[in-house]
């Protein structure tokens, strides 16, 4: 194996590692992912040891086309593929049941599989250069904090791949919005980078599923993850800078500047909960590089993409 990864924009490259069941970085336009062959156990064996990721959290599964689902995909529900054919390629992922051609250990034993496709240049193409889909997940040591540029994952999993396809930062910046159906009704199993008004516009109310901290349902549903190193509290920034005197504080905030504290990184200057997601994970790793001694961070307004930092701000926070 390679000292480090290298970066770079060869699909024909990146397909070459991948027909050989071996694993890559790829970008979307949500965050980059760690990538291998969906259908060959081994490689998607990698993916867990590489992220060391629980083998009960299932991954994402990514294709170019909703009729590549038929290779992996029993049925798609009516409410499924109006979703698809209104968001797909883009920030969504639906849970759909799976044919056997998919291995239990991308679904944690489950009978659906998690699926979508990028709204990435470079990785549709290689996609469509493959005779397989990849499962997925974010390119980051498990529980910490997804990468949005190359460098990110080059920088955790340098040393375990052999190459990453640099598509430049990722648009969106969050994990795709997961929605699954619970006894025929369409429920949103994960907030992400696809508002829940955006989906409610397409097939009307849908239901919101909270966080599960074990044996989730959907890739992503753990209560603690996406944490920084650097210990992360979420609440009124004002109180919690009062009340943390003496200590070297770093903010993460959603509009407002603190110029008081060490550090302050302010996510979006004009209110836009879009331009704060593309920034949030960029944001949490520069400050956990700082030396501080807290992050201090609040909630972004709940509408829009601000579930989905909330959401992700929560986690981060968390502590199992």
């Amino acid at each position: 194996m390679n000292k480090t990864s290298t970066i770079g924009k060869d699909i024909t490259q990146a397909k070459k590692i991948l027909d050989a069941n071996h694993v890559i970085g790829i970008p979307t336009e949500t965050v980059y992912g760690l990538a291998g062959n969906a259908f060959d156990v081994k490689a998607v064996s990698r993916i867990f040891e590489v992220k060391k990721r629980p083998s009960f959290d299932p991954l994402i599964v990514h294709t170019h086309s909703i009729e590549a689902l038929k290779e992996f995909v029993t049925e798609i529900p009516e409410q499924a593929l109006l979703l698809a054919r209104a968001f797909w390629p883009g920030p969504l992922t639906l849970l759909l049941p799976k044919k056997n051609s998919i291995p239990d250990l991308v679904t944690s034993g489950l009978e659906r599989v998690a699926v979508r496709i990028p709204n990435h240049p470079l990785t549709l193409e290689l996609l469509k250069s493959l005779s397989y889909p990849l499962a997925a997940p974010s390119a980051n040591p498990f529980g910490y904090i997804s990468p949005t540029t190359a460098q990110h994952v080059a920088d955790q999993l340098g040393k375990d791949i052999e190459y990453i396809l640099d598509g430049g930062p990722c648009e969106v910046g969050v994990e795709s919005t997961i929605v699954g159906w619970e006894n025929g009704i369409a429920t949103v199993m994960r907030v992400g980078g696809l508002s829940i008004e955006a989906i409610e516009h397409i097939i009307g109310p849908v239901n919101v599923q909270t966080v599960s901290s074990s044996n989730p349902a959907a890739p992503g549903m753990l209560k603690s993850h996406y944490a920084p190193k650097i210990t992360m509290i979420l609440g009124n920034i004002d109180a919690l800078i009062s009340e943390h005197t003496g200590k070297k504080i770093a903010v993460l905030s959603f509009q407002k500047a603190y110029p008081s504290v060490a550090k302050n990184y302010i996510l979006t200057p004009t209110g836009d909960t879009t331009e704060a997601a593309q920034h949030l994970f960029a944001a949490m790793r520069e400050l956990d590089t700082y030396d501080a001694d807290i992050i201090i961070t609040e909630l972004a307004p709940n509408t829009g993409l601000g579930r989905a930092i909330n959401d992700r701000l929560k986690r981060a926070c968390a502590k199992e």
